[in-house]
């Protein structure tokens, strides 16, 4: 099933304005931000939304300008939550910038100790991150996404001005924020994550790694206020698209052990149990282990949920006292399974969305009983079938309705 879906590649951190202006760059109608901020009945304050260049590339940025003349109210969580709640704003939007002030308000407490409910916003509280949040919850809601994947996050060091003195960076909050959440870190003096980029990711972000399947359809890039020191861009760039639908899990778990006393003749049934058990793949590597002994490295992958059956197996049915294991990323491409007509008769295949256009993978299995019920090559009904045009793939028969074999 495809859906709409949003990546955001935080290659120099994140921060409200940064999200709020890729959001605009990528196409959120001005007219209906301005609908939704009205909604808070806030006054004092304009936005400035410009395309300004970021080393070779051109961005939209976004600055919150305040009245000097207009006085704003110290807010704490139970002001902020009060005013959001009797805003006009969409529910949706409504419902995402609650989200982002609940996950601000329990990190700030949890550093400054204190309940969420007493904590006060300071620099958060001020109109500028209101309007980045309430903007950011607007343009996700606009977008209809039903899911948000998130890059790690870098993170510098240095020091930050606060209401409560200078502060190291990352900013404790930040760090409380983002407990969980892939980070690496940089040797920059600049404050790449705000309190309030990381509290968008951490309220709203469905998940972390690398681009997952998608088809992109509109990119956004934002640029933040100041300028990286190593004069890399500090831009955001957000990916708009439809996602793809893929059969196989996107993360897996590598499970191995090394044998020297076990008898590989066993490997079949092993394949069977584990498979049987959810495993996505079994590998046998010969090995020259330690005092010169021959060995095997048996390696099993699966998804995550599958893990625990598959080690009780891997400890039961094998001579292995002892196991390594570890989450993987993994990229696979769509796919589908259907039938093809041949000479011999209905061969499976699965017909697969490469970067070059789709192309038919001929199923082992069903290439082998035609070569044997034919008495011809198998190799000769692999080639015909591998190089048949993909759109003479159709979809497998419903069970019962299975075309019977030629001949």
């Amino acid at each position: 099933m495809t859906g709409n879906i949003a990546y955001l590649d935080c290659f120099s951190g994140v921060a409200g304005d940064m999200l709020l202006a890729a959001l605009l760059d990528a196409g959120l109608p001005r007219a209906y931000l301005d609908e939704q901020l009205a909604g808070l009945g806030l006054r004092g304050y304009r936005l400035e939304f410009t395309r300004v260049q970021r080393g070779a590339l051109q961005s939209g940025r976004l600055q919150v300008v305040q009245d000097d003349t207009a006085v704003q109210p110290r807010r704490d969580w139970q002001s902020i939550r009060a005013l959001l709640e009797g805003a006009r704003l969409d529910a949706g939007v409504r419902d995402h910038a609650l989200a982002v002030f609940a996950a601000l308000a329990a990190a700030e407490g949890k550093v400054h100790g204190q309940p969420p409910e007493k904590v006060h916003f300071h620099e958060v509280g001020a109109i500028d991150s209101l309007v980045d949040i309430v903007g950011v919850a607007a343009g996700l809601h606009y977008f209809g996404l039903e899911r948000l994947v998130c890059s790690p996050l870098p993170l510098a060091r240095g020091w930050v001005e606060s209401s409560h003195g200078p502060l190291p960076l990352p900013a404790p909050a930040t760090l409380e924020l983002l407990r969980e959440v892939p980070v690496y870190g940089l040797d920059l003096e600049m404050e790449l994550v705000t309190p309030t980029g990381a509290a968008v990711i951490k309220a709203l972000a469905d998940d972390f790694g690398p681009p997952p399947p998608m088809s992109i359809e509109q990119v956004g890039y934002g640029a933040g206020g100041r300028e990286r020191p190593d004069g890399k861009p500090n831009l955001l760039r957000l990916l708009l698209g439809r996602s793809e639908p893929v059969a196989e899990a996107q993360a897996v778990e590598v499970i191995e052990t090394q044998l020297d006393d076990w008898a590989a003749e066993g490997f079949p049934h092993l394949c069977d149990r584990l498979f049987s058990l959810g495993a996505l793949d079994v590998s046998l590597t010969p090995l020259l282990m330690k005092k010169g002994r021959p060995g095997y490295l048996l390696r099993v992958l699966g998804e995550p949920a599958a893990a625990p059956a598959l080690k009780e197996c891997l400890l039961s049915e094998t001579t292995a006292i002892g196991l390594r294991f570890h989450r993987q990323q993994r990229q696979t491409l769509p796919r589908q399974t259907g039938v093809v007509t041949t000479p011999w008769g209905e061969i499976a295949v699965k017909k697969v969305k490469a970067p070059g256009g789709e192309r038919l993978y001929p199923e082992y299995e069903s290439c082998r009983a035609a070569a044997l019920r034919h008495k011809v090559p198998l190799l000769q009904v692999h080639t015909l079938v591998a190089a048949m045009p993909p759109e003479q793939c159709r979809p497998c028969p419903a069970p019962g309705q299975e075309e019977k074999p030629n001949g």
